[in-house]
């Protein structure tokens, strides 16, 4: 059994006309398997869209990836079909399965591509009805526009917040050690601490982070005009138990 990001690398190699033989040499997996993964069908026929068609979306990986595209991802149109990106930085595979997996759940059956770049993937899928599930797609950056969202999705959220937070904070965040000292009986210690942070740019999307944060009850505060920080003992250790490690 191979992880999913193997497969998704292997479609990627293919997809760039590299054979089977140059693609089972890169990945490490076998001939045999790169082929059925060539080869196989998608469990749901092409096109299927949950928005136009009223079929169930697994609401806990939506919740997720939702996160992710705020955070790190985009949409672009190209001939035939519209792509959703999620840019991961490679010092994080734990992180790049994750998308991945989630990507899967949302349009079981379909080929996910990992794009390599100079310290980073994209973990891409491509799929005319993309706008369908993520209306804040628009022209130009995500803090340049109003970014709200559709009744449905809120209901999602609402329902998940804690997969909702793991997208934002695994995708824009990070989770920093910050120190102090203190005379103790004469002697100066050093303590620290663990502090989760979220930096985006949109006042709107740095909203619904907070507002999740309020809906699971943990404690934040404004630390700079675009960063959200979560810094009490017992709160970072709520958002580490709620949406684990980034790795």
């Amino acid at each position: 059994m191979y992880a999913a990001r193997v497969r998704a690398e292997a479609l990627a190699l293919l997809q760039k006309g590299e054979s089977l033989s140059a693609t089972a040499r890169a990945t490490g997996a076998s001939r045999s398997t790169i082929r059925a993964w060539r080869d196989s069908e998608p469990r749901n026929r092409p096109g299927t869209c949950p928005r136009c068609d009223g079929l169930p979306i697994d609401g806990e990986a939506y919740a997720a990836l939702l996160g992710f595209y705020l955070g790190d991802g985009n949409i672009a149109k190209a001939a035939r079909y519209y792509f959703l990106r999620i840019t991961c930085d490679l010092a994080y595979p734990r992180i790049i399965n994750d998308v991945v997996d989630l990507l899967g759940r949302i349009r079981p059956g379909s080929n996910i591509f990992l794009v390599k770049k100079i310290g980073c993937v994209d973990v891409q899928l491509n799929w005319q009805h993309l706008p369908c599930l993520f209306p804040q797609h628009g022209p130009g950056r995500k803090h340049d526009r109003k970014i709200t969202l559709e009744p449905w999705q809120q209901a999602i959220v609402s329902a998940h917040p804690g997969p909702f937070l793991r997208g934002l904070f695994h995708s824009d965040g990070c989770r920093v050690s910050n120190w102090a000292t203190r005379v103790v009986a004469g002697e100066k210690k050093r303590y620290e601490y663990g502090r989760w942070q979220f930096t985006n740019h949109s006042d709107d999307i740095r909203d619904l982070c907070t507002a999740a944060l309020d809906l699971v009850g943990i404690p934040w505060r404004q630390s700079s005009w675009r960063t959200i920080s979560v810094s009490r003992r017992d709160a970072v250790a709520a958002l580490d138990a709620l949406i684990g490690p980034k790795t």
